[in-house]
């Protein structure tokens, strides 16, 4: 897999990281309220979503 793939996929893992994160409550996983794991779900997802634009983004290397 080449590094634009990787970047699309970790976008796509990052996302639906945080979605459910911030939308537990909602669909009835964890306890009630805004919780420590649901801050933490949150920021990781949107890490990772952010790293995967940036693999997205990046030039390939060019071999010679």
């Amino acid at each position: 897999m080449n590094k634009k793939t990787i970047g699309y996929i970790l976008i796509a893992l990052g996302v639906i990281l945080a979605v459910i994160s911030l939308a537990a409550d909602v669909i009835g996983i964890g306890s009630p309220g805004f919780g420590m794991q649901q801050i933490l779900g949150t920021a990781v997802g949107v890490i990772v979503a952010i790293v995967g634009v940036w693999l997205a983004l990046s030039k390939q290397d060019q071999k010679k």
